[in-house]
């Protein structure tokens, strides 16, 4: 079973930029589809971000044209460049393996805390 480890979070002002990163120790060329999640203070946590092995990618719709998501499976890493950051995109952000269904995912890690604020 492949471990992830996020990073990149902080404090960051509104219209600012930050960059998170995600490692795995084992190969993530193994994962087909990668995706970032986020759970927001008090909120459910939803999908952001994913994916393909191929480099297809997808977004939700709060997030498009602001946040950029990438791979690098020699290196066994996912990122999520996010620019233009605001207050709603505050919360915990989690990498981890795409599905369908977000509530058969149980073995999330600790994330990294984004907090958008002036």
């Amino acid at each position: 079973q492949v471990q992830l480890v996020e990073s990149g979070g902080g404090l960051v002002q509104p219209g600012g930029s930050l960059r998170l990163s995600c490692a795995a120790s084992g190969s993530m060329s193994r994962i087909n589809v990668m995706g970032w999640y986020r759970q927001p203070p008090g909120k459910e946590r939803e999908l952001v971000a994913l994916i393909t092995s191929g480099g297809s990618t997808n977004y939700v719709d709060s997030v498009k044209g602001r946040f950029t998501i990438s791979r690098d499976n020699a290196k066994n890493t996912v990122s999520l460049q996010m620019n233009s950051l605001k207050p709603e995109d505050t919360a915990v952000y989690y990498c981890h393996r795409w599905f369908p269904d977000i509530s058969t995912i149980r073995d999330w890690g600790k994330g990294t805390l984004v907090t958008v604020s002036s």
